[in-house]
């Protein structure tokens, strides 16, 4: 059976390990949304995960949820990112880019123009956002139209193309955590009537297309989906049947080939057992016919619990999210099961070096 510090092969990638660095916020972009040298120390810091998934990465200006957040749309952004991918590339690891676009969990601020943020409903969210005057409350949104939504899939799909430009070896699109592709998901805050509501068919109609314009653009070996089929944050109430327009997506991605399915179990950072949902189903849905794509299970794994996962075949790899951002060489320490450094939670978002790049490896801990 394989280990956790086997390599593996999906899609295109060739990961050296099973292990992935979660896609994580840190808000320390440059002006104009770019990414900065810093951050090409922090990736590069990090290369030895088998995968790494950069942090969440805006599609368009409208995109923007949260302040100095980067985005993947303008020339200075694609050579930011350039210089990442360098970077980890040099040190023999492999990233790939997370689309996103957070459609309601946004503020006015953030906005062009300080329009409202847009998304499947008129509907505010309960949430707040990280904006120049600190935590507030996320605006009231306007509900795309219906015309404007092959505007969306093509962002997405010269996202995609731009990553691939940058050097990323392949993309994740967001689908996750509340924000705009699952907003149109969920029956909880989809009110639409048009097309893209009403049924799990036509929920589903936009992040089906957002995908199957990126494997257009970029292929299907380079292209990955982050779900989070019962995750309650940026105030994603339950959909009425969680497992049955999760395995009705996964239907509809079967063709399609993807590299990979990276799955949230339970709530983000908080139970794994939230809600009762059947991950296996929905990976046995991913797998059958597909045996070349990869699994990737997130949420609050520990060292046993990920070799676990890995050597009984429910999943092909294993994300985890903070432990890589206090042990840039998370991947030695879990292979020596060495102890991990403490997180320093004031520094999470925004700000410098400090609690970015300054975490000691075992090596400099040791001297």
């Amino acid at each position: 059976m394989p280990t956790l510090f086997d390599p593996m092969r999906f899609g295109e990638i060739s990961a050296a390990n099973r292990i992935v660095m979660a896609p994580l916020t840190r808000d320390r972009a440059g002006p104009g949304q770019a990414p900065t040298a810093l951050m090409a120390t922090y990736y590069e810091q990090r290369a030895s995960a088998g995968l790494i998934v950069s942090e969440a990465t805006q599609i368009c200006a409208e995109g923007q949820g949260y302040l100095d957040t980067p985005g993947i749309y303008s020339a200075a952004q694609i050579e930011g990112w350039r210089r990442v991918c360098d970077a980890v590339h040099r040190k023999g690891g492999k990233i790939v880019l997370q689309l996103w676009h957070v459609g309601r969990i946004s503020h006015v601020s953030l906005q062009p123009g300080g329009a409202p943020p847009v998304s499947s409903t008129a509907r505010r969210a309960n949430a707040k956002t990280f904006t120049a005057g600190g935590f507030e409350e996320v605006s009231t949104p306007r509900a795309l139209r219906t015309d404007e939504l092959p505007g969306i899939v093509a962002q997405y799909a010269r996202a995609a193309r731009n990553a691939i430009d940058a050097g990323f070896d392949g993309i994740e699109v967001h689908c996750a955590n509340g924000y705009l592709l699952e907003q149109f998901l969920r029956d909880s805050v989809n009110d639409r009537t048009d097309e893209y509501g009403g049924s799990k068919e036509n929920r589903v109609r936009l992040a089906v297309e957002v995908v199957r314009a990126i494997v257009a653009e970029i292929g299907a070996g380079r292209t990955g989906i982050r779900l989070s089929p019962v995750t309650p944050v940026n105030d994603a109430q339950q959909d009425s049947d969680p497992q049955g327009l999760f395995n009705h997506l996964l239907d509809r991605f079967a063709p399609l080939k993807l590299a990979y399915i990276h799955v949230i179990e339970g709530a983000t950072g908080g139970a794994r057992d939230f809600a009762p949902f059947d991950y296996e189903a929905l990976r046995g849905r991913f797998k059958r016919g597909h045996e070349h794509g990869a699994w990737i299970v997130n949420n609050g794994y520990s060292r046993a619990l990920a070799i676990e996962a890995v050597a009984g075949g429910k999943a092909d790899l294993v994300a985890f999210g903070k432990p890589f951002i206090g042990n840039p060489d998370l991947v030695q320490r879990l292979r020596l099961d060495a102890p991990l450094n403490l997180l320093d939670t004031k520094t999470l978002y925004g700000g410098g070096a400090a609690g970015y790049t300054d975490y000691p490896t075992l090596d400099l801990a040791a001297a």
